[in-house]
């Protein structure tokens, strides 16, 4: 299976040191999306992400109708949503996690700040994801 989404990899987010992108500096909680093919991969791999403490809670949503350019063609394909709510200190893992694990060859791995929320609900995702 082939994806579409988040054919960016770097290279256009302004960095700050150490390559992150510069408005990751004052995030401390990021909302990571990606999209599968299929409900069951997308309820998997957020259920496996929680279950290894990567995220604090994993949220699917869809189907979603998306329309993208694919190796020269223009693709339309039925989609899930998965969101993850998680420390920005840990998006690396997830990413390398969601990398290894998702069938699409090149998945949309996507981070969005949390740029406020309740205190208990953002203390929450702290105290979840600590590695055990």
């Amino acid at each position: 299976m082939a994806d579409h989404g988040g054919l960016d990899h770097g290279g256009t987010a302004e960095t700050a040191t150490g390559g992150a992108p510069a408005a990751w500096l004052a995030a401390r909680y990021l909302q990571v999306q990606t999209t599968t093919d299929s409900r069951a991969e997308a309820v998997e791999l957020g259920r496996d992400a929680v279950q290894a403490r990567l995220a604090a809670c994993a949220q699917v949503s869809g189907p979603v109708l998306s329309s993208y350019w694919w190796e020269g063609d223009l693709e339309r394909a039925e989609e899930w949503t998965l969101l993850l709510k998680l420390p920005a200190a840990r998006y690396q893992e997830l990413a390398d996690f969601l990398s290894q694990r998702h069938s699409y060859d090149e998945p949309e791995i996507v981070a969005t700040p949390i740029v406020t929320g309740s205190a208990a609900y953002l203390s929450w995702i702290e105290e979840v994801t600590q590695p055990q």
